[in-house]
């Protein structure tokens, strides 16, 4: 089985900072991509940032320039340095990471959520 925790979510003025982390722990032989996605009130869970285990990463345009993902493969951890923050970037942020259990088994597996706000 494998486990996803998250932290680093709290109320931040507007430009502020923050930074998420995440932590992979279980059976993990490998994981593919280490994702972060967000969810606002009433609206659908978006992908926010993506890395894959070569190093590549991708943003949404909303975020671009301003969020920033990182990596640690021994670790099997991932985290998002959000700055010069807006209101709208204001959800719960899911951590997301999909690859391989011993075994070759299959696993896709999301993390609680952790709540940001943003205040204007």
């Amino acid at each position: 089985q494998v486990r996803l925790e998250e932290s680093g979510g709290g109320l931040v003025q507007a430009g502020g900072s923050l930074r998420l982390s995440c932590a992979a722990s279980g059976s993990i032989f490998s994981i593919y991509t280490m994702d972060w996605y967000r969810q606002a009130p009433g609206k659908q869970r978006e992908l926010v940032a993506q890395t894959t285990s070569d190093g590549s990463t991708n943003y949404t345009d909303s975020v671009k320039g301003r969020f920033t993902i990182s990596r640690d493969n021994a670790k099997n951890t991932v985290s998002l340095q959000m700055n010069m923050l807006k209101p709208e970037d204001t959800a719960v942020y899911y951590c997301n990471a999909h690859g391989l259990q011993h075994g070759y088994r299959y696993f896709e597996v999301w993390g609680q959520g952790t709540l940001v706000t943003v205040s204007s």
